[in-house]
């Protein structure tokens, strides 16, 4: 893959321009919107939906095949981001697939705190239980705090008896909001996206001052035992980097089918920067990939 590639990406996410004072969630939104936001892919037809009481949108690839499903959570520390911030990405993911996706418009904090996110995830995968789709050729997928809502929504379904889907991949997940792992620290410098600060705010906004071992709230410290084949990709170059090995290595004492993938030299949620950076088209290949080889796969019964 291109080193050039990586510098240059890296060089572009320094540059932005940092404040002295923390924007407002208002303007952190903004901001975020206009950064990250790429449209869905010309052969990708999207629709507004509404999915478990929340608005949704809908993304369904011209070659989309067969009965599979896709649920997405999107990124953003729980506090940015929308289904049209991440149209391209689950777009792209949808594609490679081959599969029909919805994104769910999960509410935000700090005006819905823990765990509004959460209860929105487990009604949309409940909503799509309810109309019928098999668990067997329905998967999930997410990325930042987006993975650590989708480990979250799953927890929740299997503490509520639900069947688990085929398999989840979590792309950079955020799964401690204690801040733990040691390259919050050690990672700060490599990081060009955040520091210890920005995740910590993150949280204070999302939790306050609850409970943030709660493992719906951090699923590192939860029993994952019961969940669906899992991959994880991160970067190297990311302060969340241990809360992605520290997710795997719990998902293998579980019992867990887990693939965990690091990709030296790349940002926090890389596979956004597909089609300008190699790394980040192979990574959505190989999730896409590892999502339908499982879809049709029988899981033992929930653990009650």
């Amino acid at each position: 893959m291109s080193r050039q590639q990586r510098k240059a990406l890296d060089a572009v996410l320094r540059s932005a321009p940092r404040g002295e004072t923390r924007p407002t969630p208002e303007k952190q939104r903004d901001d975020f919107d206009a950064a990250l936001t790429r449209p869905a892919p010309e052969d990708v037809v999207t629709r507004r939906t509404v999915l478990g009481g929340r608005p949704a949108l809908e993304l369904e690839p011209a070659e989309a095949s067969g009965r599979g499903r896709l649920l997405y959570l999107h990124g953003g520390g729980y506090v940015v981001g929308s289904p049209d911030t991440h149209a391209g990405l689950v777009g792209e993911l949808a594609r490679r697939a081959g599969l029909r996706a919805l994104s769910v418009d999960y509410r935000l904090a700090p005006e819905h705190p823990f765990p509004a996110a959460v209860d929105d995830g487990l009604a949309a995968y409940r909503a799509l239980l309810a109309a019928g789709t098999d668990p067997r050729d329905l998967v999930m997928a997410g990325d930042s705090a987006g993975g650590g809502l989708t480990l979250a929504t799953l927890l929740a379904a299997r503490e509520a008896g639900l069947p688990q889907p085929a398999a989840v991949a979590v792309f950079s997940p955020w799964t401690d909001l204690t801040l733990s792992g040691e390259s919050i620290r050690s990672k700060e410098d490599a990081d060009p996206l955040f520091t210890e600060a920005d995740i910590r705010a993150y949280a204070d906004l999302y939790v306050g001052t609850g409970d943030r071992t709660h493992p719906l709230a951090s699923p590192l410290f939860a029993d994952l035992t019961g969940l669906p084949p899992l991959l994880v990709q991160v970067g190297a170059n990311e302060v969340l980097l241990d809360d992605a090995v520290r997710l795997a290595g719990r998902a293998g004492v579980a019992d867990v089918e887990v693939t965990l993938e690091i990709g030296p030299g790349l940002p926090h949620v890389f596979q956004h920067h597909y089609g300008h950076l190699d790394e980040a088209d192979a990574a959505l290949d190989r999730a896409a990939r590892f999502l339908t080889t499982h879809l049709g796969a029988d899981h033992p019964e929930p653990v009650r």
